[in-house]
């Protein structure tokens, strides 16, 4: 650790941390990777959406997010609605109290200011406005780091991530189309820098932990219903995305390649089962994942991967393996078009089987080319990962024996 650096005592995590969704989880562990590597003397606990599963995969104490435990199921009887608003009240007292205790309270990564999926502003984007509001009041620093961020339609949840990223004490963000996003939202982003995704800073499996059929395809899968914006046609884009991919893999196993299906939540597992049963065929199976260096496994010992999931993007992109992203947000474009894979984007909206599978076989013909490009775009994407972790010594853990940290774009 750095002579002179302060380490604070106690340091928090929040966020959706433990629900199922192992891109988040995957960003809580690069930022407990960071903490117990530079700052081993500080207390670290969670206050995230799935407690239990937190404190015991990380060892960590852990606080439930919201009291009420039906918060993000829909609630149509009376006694759910009114125990869903006293929740907010209670949850107001108890962010306050939780945040009191702690020096500093860490964000980890996430897209926790866009609604690329389907939000309500009284679920976690009010939860996040509570912990930056009273990490203000309290004179506890909360901070934003390498989050995504996007443009948000809806008024009332545009109002709260607005504040919220007003009220935090430090932001940076995963790419610069987050940046701008916020900035075009009334956010002064002068000071904020653009890193990476915090997903980058994990180790990836040495080569030989796993061995894949030849000519294997990874294709990872998602509960795709569209933005916050498509709430009216969530069912039929849901539908042309099932019936797209499943095509796809129809014609993949036509071809004789043996395909392998991911998922990046738990609520992706129906859509495997749709495509197993309707593709049935010995070459298709389906991985058991249960954290990213799962999936890094999995993608490693592939021939090509075509995922739909942000975090399967990243885990296919920093083991080197030809990718071919379904696209469902600029996130995602953009994140490819930095590995140097933007020609290889396929709307997941309007997935055209035919299409996407000329796209693919383009791949697999620059496979050789794209794995050189990879292995480059990869130490850039992780030097810019430590600089992120750098930069948070002086607004999180002041010295006096460094400068200020200098904002960075790549």
């Amino acid at each position: 650790m750095t002579s002179g650096r302060r380490t604070p005592s106690r340091v928090g995590v929040f966020g959706l941390l433990g629900s199922g969704n192992i891109g988040n989880d995957g960003s809580l562990e690069a930022v407990l990777g960071y903490l117990a590597a530079e700052h081993p003397g500080a207390d670290v606990d969670a206050m995230c959406g799935g407690a239990e599963d937190v404190a015991l995969r990380y060892r960590i104490p852990a606080t439930r997010l919201n009291w009420y435990r039906g918060e993000y199921r829909t609630a149509s009887r009376a006694g759910a609605i009114a125990a869903k608003g006293v929740g907010k009240l209670v949850d107001a007292a108890r962010t306050a109290a939780w945040v009191r205790r702690h020096d500093v309270v860490i964000v980890p990564g996430t897209g926790v200011l866009e609604t690329t999926l389907p939000l309500r502003p009284w679920g976690f984007p009010y939860s996040l406005f509570l912990l930056c509001a009273t990490g203000r009041l309290l004179g506890t620093r909360v901070a934003l780091v390498s989050v995504g961020a996007g443009r948000i339609g809806n008024r009332p949840t545009r109002a709260l991530v607005r504040w919220s990223a007003r009220l935090a004490g430090y932001r940076s963000y995963r790419d610069a189309m987050s940046r701008d996003a916020m900035r075009d939202m009334g956010v002064d982003t002068a000071r904020d820098g653009v890193y990476e995704d915090l997903a980058f800073a994990l180790p990836t499996p040495a080569a030989g932990l796993a061995q894949g059929s030849p000519g294997t395809v990874c294709v990872g899968v998602m509960a795709f219903h569209g933005s916050n914006d498509d709430r009216a046609r969530a069912e039929e884009i849901h539908r042309r995305y099932l019936d797209g991919t499943t095509a796809f893999v129809r014609a993949l196993v036509a071809d004789g390649r043996p395909v392998r299906l991911l998922t990046g939540d738990e609520v992706d597992r129906p859509v495997v089962a749709a495509i197993l049963d309707a593709v049935d065929s010995p070459l298709v199976t389906a991985a058991e994942t249960a954290s990213l260096a799962d999936l890094m496994k999995e993608m490693a010992v592939a021939d090509a991967v075509v995922a739909t999931r942000y975090h399967n993007l990243i885990c296919a992109l920093k083991v080197g393996t030809p990718t071919l992203a379904l696209s469902y947000s600029g996130k995602s474009d953009a994140l490819m078009a930095r590995m140097g894979l933007g020609t290889y984007c396929h709307p997941a909206r309007d997935v055209d089987a035919d299409r996407l599978l000329e796209q693919f076989r383009a791949l697999e013909r620059r496979s050789a080319e794209l794995r050189r490009t990879l292995a480059e775009r990869n130490v850039a994407a992780a030097r810019r990962v430590e600089r992120q972790f750098a930069a948070l010594a002086e607004p999180l853990f002041p010295a006096t024996d460094h400068a200020p940290a200098t904002r960075e774009t790549p």
